[in-house]
């Protein structure tokens, strides 16, 4: 068996050695931790536009999150380099990420009009 740590190793050798039966890691618990999301821009009409320049993962994985969690909230990114890859091995876009999460993103040097109003 292999464990992540050596302390883990050394905890299973003590507890076999005790005669104690154990599972290593068999389940997975899902946890949701509470925290506060601050778009960046609020318009008039209820849009928020959130502006980035390097859309992290843990920026992605938060703006899913927000999402999920507060239905008929409208935010829409604004990149500046909307082509960037998420990564240096990645075919996908920010842009293309958007679209596949249905979020609506622009360029910062083309927001459009409608999106103001």
């Amino acid at each position: 068996m292999k464990y992540r740590s050596k302390t883990e190793e050394d905890v299973a050798k003590l507890l076999e050695g005790l005669g104690v039966s154990f599972q290593y890691e068999p389940h997975q618990i899902p946890y949701i931790i509470q925290h506060n999301y601050t778009p960046d821009f609020l318009l008039p009409n209820g849009v928020f536009l959130e502006v980035k320049g390097y859309f992290s993962p843990k920026d992605r994985r938060k703006l899913i999150a927000v999402k999920e969690n507060n239905e008929g909230v409208d935010i829409r990114m604004v990149f500046q380099a909307p082509y960037n890859k998420l990564n240096k091995k990645s075919k996908t876009t920010y842009a293309t990420w958007c679209d596949k999460h249905e979020v609506k993103w622009c360029a910062f040097h083309s927001i459009p009009m409608e999106w103001l109003i």
